[in-house]
């Protein structure tokens, strides 16, 4: 276990001084009307991935995600796609990405001649950055200590807090203590557990960090008179929003929490961290804080996570730009019928046929698998969903000069 903890690999570095697992050329569309071209060109492309916002209006939230993304370590260069009158600029967002080291270009279709013409113009670009990516990019040795990995759950069943986030949580305790950054979300599935959540604060600080973001997600689901709780929810045997809120929490491990970070925030140091992703108070709307586990998967790739983990007790078969997603099931009958889909089948601790200490244990193992070059499932199936949500919420200096 000790050579595994230590285990290193071959990374990709970036200028910020952060490693990849992967080296890719990354397309964004800065409307709806521009997400075809943006698809078509990344069409049978080895290691090009896309993600778009839809929206023809200013959001910061969508900026500051995509911006985020686009300097993501996983990243090595980025082409950005416009139709010509969005508010979103692509040649910003190229500009910004520039200024982190990255190589970057941009056009616009209504300037370029159409769809064809534009499909044809994007793979000769995508063509150039992937080969002077894979030209140019040092290879540095990455260690666990590197590796910031990200958790959710979504379709959770009675199994996902009994085995499928608890095993993740033996897993970050061990890449907390290999000095790497372990961050879960879903700030309203711990509705409930204010006095838990709080007694787990490294300092002062991180708890009055935690409380604001409790009281937050607390006020917001009262405000929009929903919990986190669905139908297939309770399908699956789960019975009071406490007792999935306890589930759910059980992916944190016994590490301390180091504090609070929001959507398109890295962790500030090493350590367990929770992910703020709830809209701001002045700025509620109708609706769950994350509307589908795409959009919360997101928002930890956003965070630099170069490794999504996804809890699911009922199955998925959803995938993830820019960083590997493995899915996890503590429902040993998910996984026999969803085994082309799952990765890793916690539920064995149910049965007595691992110690949860052993599952955590041998996650780790399926991690530093993919983070030397091993695809996950989604990665082999080609799954790649993306969702950038309307929403609200402040980050300061993440968006700036991105707008028309």
């Amino acid at each position: 276990m000790s050579d595994l903890l230590t285990a290193s690999w071959s990374g990709y570095l970036r200028p910020d001084g952060r490693k990849g697992i992967r080296n890719l050329v990354l397309i964004i569309y800065t409307v709806e009307c521009a997400q075809h071209v943006a698809h078509a060109i990344a069409a049978g492309e080895e290691d090009v991935h896309v993600i778009g916002f839809p929206g023809c209006y200013d959001n910061a939230y969508a900026i500051r995600l995509m911006l985020a993304l686009a300097r993501h370590p996983n990243v090595g260069a980025v082409l950005s796609v416009g139709l010509g009158c969005e508010y979103t600029q692509p040649e910003k967002l190229a500009d910004t990405v520039r200024a982190s080291g990255r190589p970057a270009e941009w056009f616009f279709i209504q300037q370029t001649g159409g769809t064809k013409s534009s499909v044809v113009k994007g793979k000769e670009i995508v063509a150039r950055l992937h080969e002077q990516i894979w030209k140019e990019t040092p290879r540095v040795p990455m260690t666990l200590a590197d590796l910031t990995v990200g958790c959710e759950c979504g379709g959770s069943d009675g199994t996902s807090g009994l085995a499928g986030n608890p095993t993740v949580g033996a897993f970050f305790d061990l890449l907390v203590d290999a000095g790497g950054r372990a961050v879960f979300e879903e700030t309203v599935e711990m509705i409930g557990l204010r006095g838990v959540m709080l007694s787990r604060a490294s300092s002062p600080d991180a708890k009055r960090q935690l409380a604001d973001a409790y009281d937050k997600a607390e006020r917001y689901c009262r405000s929009v008179r929903q919990w986190s709780v669905s139908p297939g929810n309770f399908a699956g045997g789960l019975t009071t929003i406490e007792e999935k809120s306890l589930g759910a929490f059980a992916k944190s491990g016994t590490k301390p929490i180091q504090g609070v970070i929001r959507v398109a925030e890295q962790p500030r140091g090493p350590g367990l961290w929770i992910l703020d992703s709830v809209p701001d108070d002045h700025f509620m709307q109708f609706g769950y804080t994350n509307p589908n586990d795409t959009e919360g998967l997101m928002d930890l790739i956003s965070a630099g996570a170069q490794i999504i983990l996804f809890v699911t007790g009922r199955g998925s078969v959803i995938g993830s730009p820019v960083a590997p997603l493995i899915k996890i099931t503590g429902n040993s009958a998910t996984f026999r019928t969803m085994e082309e889909d799952m990765d890793f089948d916690a539920g064995r601790v149910l049965t007595g046929e691992l110690t949860l200490t052993q599952a955590g244990r041998e996650l780790l193992e399926l991690i530093v698998r993919t983070a030397r070059g091993e695809p996950s499932k989604p990665e082999a199936l080609g799954h790649r969903e993306y969702f950038i949500m309307y929403k609200h919420q402040n980050t300061p200096g993440l968006a700036a000069g991105c707008r028309a």
